[in-house]
């Protein structure tokens, strides 16, 4: 009797340490916060961490000087004599760009692959004596150097006389569509053009016909347009996001190529059903096709673009467009690699990770030490759930002295969902910046050049739920109100 009394005491504690050592390992392994839909998918994600993409215009229009073709252009102008698609990749792998995107047909109507739908393309052209086919050695030599493509197709076509009924010129569009994807595998963003002049032919484009093509033949494209479904247009050609920027927005509300929506497009919607993160387009030179008159931007005017586009949630889709002999000009290449250099200049140190930061609160494993390490998606800051409406801050402090910097960075964890509305940054208890939206990456240049201080303050004053801060930065800007002026 005393034995079997024993043995139920035993059992009976081996059973309550089991249940501590359940509960020990529950309260060891904390839960992420849920997410706030709606959210990217995975696509999605790669094209945000992209940052820079780059644009080639390239086809009749290189070589007539002009930026829409009229669609009666004789194929045998194109004639590149020194086409070099491999040269075309070594720049942009120069550049860090990881994305490119080449105008197979513009308006023009003229395709730059053998197309069998029609003979207004390069097998009409002296180019390679009518053999030839620019997007595949373009697609071979981006490949090659670890580049993804894109295709733009343009939907307006000057030059096909199907153009203007609905029936017919829909058949011969998605035709080429097909055609396209199916000989050019992993292309991972297709550009649908919303551009048509004034006195263009009455046309229905049957987008969701495209669209639905698009993905049965290669699933992971992204599709871009002004209303996505993948990515869409920021509303304008400067590469200029709005000071307000969502990833959020509600595709019924918009319609390609119409005005009325430029404004929607370009700050999205909080309210928003739908993840469509946007695109900036513009390009290096003043026209999108090379011109022999012009020359590039400016490096400031280039890192103006990147901070009002990278540095406002979005992509930056820079065009470089090759010249008459088929090859990226040497000031061209030269301006990127240069547009590089200072970029990795500005970012490469992160003064922050020399300070002491401290937060208003934190959940169980999701600390102020996850904002400075090196993955920007899934390691994230997180406040406590319980802190209601209440203000959430970060503060930055130098361990010593002062830190001299002039660029704020900020971060979301948008794997689950994008949510601040609106923050505000002290410095030293100056109130210096006064925003909205963060999104994958919010860059403040601080006016003034530079400023000494002590500490930063980050205020989160409204969110969507609790904000999720993957990480923060201090940089210095040497190209910001300096005393050069670069050329």
């Amino acid at each position: 009797m005393v034995r079997l009394w024993c043995s139920s005491l035993l059992m009976t504690i081996l059973f309550q340490q089991l249940i501590r050592l359940c509960i020990s390992w529950s309260v060891q392994t904390p839960t992420p916060p849920l997410p706030i839909l709606p959210l990217p998918t995975y696509s999605q994600l790669q094209w945000q961490q992209r940052e820079i993409i780059m644009f080639l215009h390239f086809g009749v229009n290189t070589f007539t000087d002009r930026e829409w073709g009229t669609g009666q252009e004789n194929p045998a102008i194109f004639n590149p004599t020194g086409l070099n698609t491999t040269q075309w990749a070594t720049v942009a792998a120069d550049a860090g760009v990881s994305l490119m995107i080449l105008t197979a047909k513009h308006h023009d109507g003229f395709c730059l692959w053998p197309s069998k739908y029609t003979d207004h393309s390069v097998i009409s052209s002296p180019w390679q004596g009518g053999k030839g086919d620019v997007v595949q050695d373009f697609v071979n030599a981006a490949t090659a150097q670890g580049i993804d493509v894109g295709i733009y197709l343009s939907p307006w076509d000057r030059h096909d006389p199907r153009y203007g009924n609905d029936l017919l010129y829909n058949q011969y569009y998605l035709a080429q569509l097909q055609e396209l994807l199916k000989k050019y595998s992993n292309v991972r963003e297709i550009w649908f053009d919303g551009a048509k002049g004034a006195n263009a032919k009455n046309m229905t484009y049957y987008f969701s016909d495209w669209f639905s093509m698009v993905k049965e033949l290669q699933s992971s494209i992204n599709i871009f347009s002004d209303a996505g479904p993948d990515v869409r247009w920021v509303g304008d050609e400067t590469g200029s996001a709005g000071y307000t920027c969502w990833s959020t927005i509600n595709r019924t509300s918009l319609s390609i190529g119409s005005p009325d929506i430029i404004q929607y497009i370009n700050t999205g919607d909080p309210k928003g059903t739908d993840w469509l993160p946007a695109e900036c387009d513009v390009s290096i030179r003043h026209g999108w096709f090379w011109h022999k008159s012009e020359s590039p931007k400016k490096l400031s005017e280039l890192l103006d673009i990147y901070y009002n586009s990278v540095g406002r949630n979005c992509v930056l889709l820079l065009n470089v467009p090759p010249n008459t002999s088929g090859l990226i000009t040497e000031a061209d290449a030269n301006r990127l690699k240069e547009f590089r250099s200072a970029i990795n200049t500005i970012f490469h140190q992160n003064l922050a990770e020399d300070c002491f930061v401290k937060v208003s609160s934190q959940r169980r494993g999701f600390g102020p030490e996850k904002m400075l390490d090196s993955e920007h998606l899934w390691s994230y800051w997180a406040p406590r759930d319980d802190d209601g409406e209440k203000d959430h801050w970060i503060e930055i402090w130098a361990k010593e002295g002062k830190f001299r910097f002039n660029v704020i960075r900020i971060q979301e964890a948008i794997g689950l969902g994008q949510r601040i509305k609106r923050h505000e940054i002290y410095v030293d208890g100056k109130l210096i910046i006064k925003a909205t939206t963060v999104g994958y990456k919010r860059l403040h240049r601080l006016n003034g050049g530079e400023v000494h201080a002590r500490v930063v303050r980050i205020r989160i004053r409204k969110a969507r739920g609790v904000p999720l801060i993957s990480s923060i930065g201090l940089h210095y800007d040497p190209f910001w109100h300096s005393k050069f002026t670069p050329t």
